[in-house]
């Protein structure tokens, strides 16, 4: 459908074009505006060649304005990206190169991607990681995530980590009784961390990652920020260690 409507576009655009060029040029008439559109539309039609070797122009500039759009979005809103001083910091803090994800916790993409992230930042050992708490799928996202940072605020950064990890794993609906038995398995305090899930401070954590996904115009999870590099959804391990070089090469 998307091919299709590309088509379409670009051969009334195309014909558009070429008729108000030499409209202006030659004065041609309503009747002659017609038949030269007829014309281009009948030899593009006849050589789709030609179409298809627009349509990649036209898709690779598309991409090349978002990629820059997603670059002038992280630098313009680095700092709340990087040092918001509350968001988890994972991996090695002092890396090259820091990686931060916009996370949901019901979001299968994110769990499809948790232990390739995993495993690039143990394999690397020199990148830094920043968890972005964004619960869009729900009340039960937003459990979650209540949940986390609260327990970071609580027990700190190591019982987040313990936490967070067992939240992107849960195969049961986040409930209540199910939080309380996390952290009964984690010996965490319940009853302060269930206090905290309300406090102004864990909603002001959630809604400032809210205000800051709206800004870089963020709508699905995961999201990753490489660097100054936005990467809008799910990549697997060998893509994501290609753009951690690329960052290198290009700092």
């Amino acid at each position: 459908m998307r091919l299709t409507a590309t088509i379409a576009a670009l051969l009334l655009t195309t014909t558009s074009v070429f008729a108000q060029d030499v409209t202006a040029d030659d004065a041609m008439s309503d009747a002659q505006r017609a038949t030269f559109r007829a014309e281009v539309r009948a030899y593009l039609l006849e050589n789709p060649e030609v179409l298809m070797e627009a349509i990649a122009v036209l898709e690779n500039r598309q991409e090349q304005t978002e990629a820059t759009r997603d670059e002038t979005l992280a630098q313009v809103n680095m700092n709340a990206l990087v040092d918001d001083g509350v968001s988890f910091v994972g991996g090695n803090p002092d890396g090259d190169i820091t990686i931060v994800e916009f996370i949901d916790y019901r979001c299968s993409f994110c769990r499809r991607a948790h232990p390739e992230v995993a495993e690039l930042i143990t394999s690397d050992g020199n990148i830094r990681i920043i968890i972005k708490e964004f619960p869009i799928l729900g009340e039960q996202s937003m459990l979650a995530s209540q949940f986390a940072v609260a327990t970071k605020t609580i027990a700190g950064d190591d019982a987040y980590k313990l936490v967070s990890d067992a939240l992107i794993a849960l195969q049961s609906d986040v409930t209540p009784t199910s939080l309380s038995s996390l952290a009964s398995a984690f010996d965490l305090d319940g009853d302060a961390i269930f206090a905290e899930m309300d406090s102004d401070a864990t909603k002001d954590v959630i809604a400032n990652n809210r205000a800051l996904g709206d800004r870089m115009q963020i709508t699905g999870t995961p999201t990753f920020v490489f660097g100054d590099q936005m990467v809008r959804g799910y990549v697997n391990l060998a893509q994501m260690r290609q753009i951690v070089e690329q960052e290198r090469d290009d700092g």
